[in-house]
């Protein structure tokens, strides 16, 4: 068997990229074009997974919160498990990388308790992707040369927050980038967190929506604007969140960024949302 054939009774957990198929890895296309199951999580864009073949079995495991319907982690174990043992080949396909909040060190732990054999393929994960294609790099020589990825999912004010708010807004205050994701329904007590850390409210801020999508959406603002804003322009999941002074990169590579995101976009289209 070719070494880029998936291999039956193995796992691959592979990273679908933040949206569009174009920006799959090389790796990830071989081994969905070959394998035998594929479970996917409910993001994962419709063109790609229609372009696997007829004869794989499409295994929806999303979750979707806003109905109620959802897959637990433990049945998507099993579901692995059992896929494996028949044995298939199976793509675990998740949006983003897998390992970056999106529990694919849960699987691959289960997978491993339970003997079968994995492979974790990396993806480009949105913390990154989803601001470089609207013309914010996460890190720059003259702005930001730290990088924090937190997930914006935690409620900030709970007792045992995960979260050290004051330790980030201090990495932001002192020229870091802060990206945030899955962060679009905790925003006000997200910002409102960051404020009583004491993060400057004039600090600049950028929500992008479906990144690389073609109803991709930008809005900018600062801390003490963008949740109005992002209101305002009804701004839903998916999307990043992305605090810190490399938002203002932005307005220098404007008009050139803007025509690369057409070119990734399905449709040519791109809206976007700019501060007042």
């Amino acid at each position: 068997m070719s070494e880029t054939q998936a291999a039956p009774g193995t796992v691959y957990l592979v990273g679908a990229g933040p949206g569009n198929p174009e920006l799959l890895t090389v790796r990830a296309r071989r081994l969905l074009d070959s394998a035998d199951v594929v479970m996917h999580d409910s993001l994962v864009h419709d063109d790609l997974l229609g372009s696997v073949p007829e004869s794989t079995r499409l295994v929806d495991v999303g979750k979707r919160p806003e109905n109620g319907e959802r897959t637990t982690q433990e049945e998507i174990h099993d579901l692995l498990v059992e896929a494996a043992n028949e044995p298939a080949s199976v793509v675990r396909l998740k949006c983003g990388d897998p390992t970056v909040f999106a529990r694919g060190g849960e699987e691959a732990e289960a997978l491993a308790e339970a003997g079968v054999d994995c492979e974790i393929v990396p993806g480009v994960t949105s913390a990154i992707a989803a601001p470089g294609v609207a013309g914010i790099p996460v890190t720059h020589r003259e702005h930001a040369s730290a990088l924090t990825v937190v997930t914006g999912h935690e409620d900030p004010t709970k007792p045992e927050s995960a979260l050290d708010w004051e330790a980030l807004a201090e990495t932001v205050a002192a020229g870091g980038t802060l990206s945030i994701l899955m962060g679009v329904g905790k925003l006000p007590e997200n910002m409102a967190a960051l404020r009583a850390a004491g993060l400057d409210p004039e600090t600049p801020v950028a929500m992008i929506e479906r990144a690389t999508y073609e109803d991709e959406t930008v809005v900018t603002g600062t801390v003490g604007t963008i949740v109005d804003r992002a209101e305002r322009a009804d701004i839903s999941p998916p999307a990043v969140t992305l605090v810190g002074d490399v938002v203002e990169v932005r307005e220098a590579i404007d008009a050139c960024v803007q025509s690369l995101g057409r070119q990734l976009v399905t449709t040519g289209q791109y809206s976007q949302i700019e501060g007042d």
